[in-house]
């Protein structure tokens, strides 16, 4: 899209605790169409000014203080559907990229790309198009058709009796985290996951988290 098609300028707010890498996303998202209207260094920071600015995008990292990211979008979403929510962040783990998605979010990029890139993928974000590299696509792709594979494959019945919170922590359990990697990843704290963790292997008959693990992977 060039930039006479954009009728306004686009404004943009950003979401990291680092002031060195604010500095840089500023300097990068330099343009004619674009403004950048806001920064926030946390989460919490964050739900009080998005919903007054309503910036056309907004920029997350995953990695915040407090609150992180992925419960930002969470957040945020349902409230500002107009606003083009886009993860910025070193993280490229599935299941960031996958709870991002569907809490709501629009793209994910990762902080590697060039100014020029991100320069990009903030409009193509504001024009609805996904913000996103092809090989995060791709890998966003195929988790959700195994996701989809899993949740119609009724060869376990178990898995039918785990709640919705339990079958994340399963899932990111799965995916090798440990307690505290999957609290911070929940927002919730490792002893609750504890008590996901004990429930899931009762439900599920299993020994241990190696066994519920591949129960998850391969529930026939």
């Amino acid at each position: 899209m060039t930039e006479a098609a954009h009728p306004r300028r686009l404004r943009v707010m950003l979401v990291d605790d680092h002031a060195l890498v604010r500095a840089a996303v500023r300097q990068a998202l330099t343009a004619p169409d674009v403004e950048m209207v806001a920064e926030a260094a946390t989460a919490e920071e964050a739900l009080l000014m998005a919903p007054q600015i309503r910036p056309d995008v907004l920029l997350v990292d995953v990695d915040l203080p407090g609150m992180d990211g992925v419960g930002l979008v969470r957040e945020l979403a349902p409230r500002l559907p107009d606003t083009r929510i886009v993860m910025l962040t070193v993280s490229n783990a599935d299941h960031h990229l996958l709870d991002a998605m569907r809490y709501g979010a629009r793209g994910y990029l990762t902080k590697d790309l060039s100014p020029e890139a991100l320069l990009r993928a903030v409009r193509s974000a504001y024009d609805g198009e996904l913000a996103m590299p092809r090989g995060l696509a791709a890998r966003l792709v195929h988790r959700l058709v195994e996701a989809s594979g899993r949740t119609s494959d009724s060869a376990d019945p178990a898995h039918a009796t785990l709640t919705a919170r339990e079958e994340e922590v399963l899932r990111l359990l799965a995916e090798g985290l440990t307690d505290r990697e999957i609290a911070g990843s929940l927002t919730i704290s490792p002893r609750t996951v504890e008590t996901h963790v004990s429930s899931v292997l009762h439900k599920l008959g299993a020994r241990n988290r190696s066994e519920a693990a591949r129960r998850y992977h391969e529930p026939g």
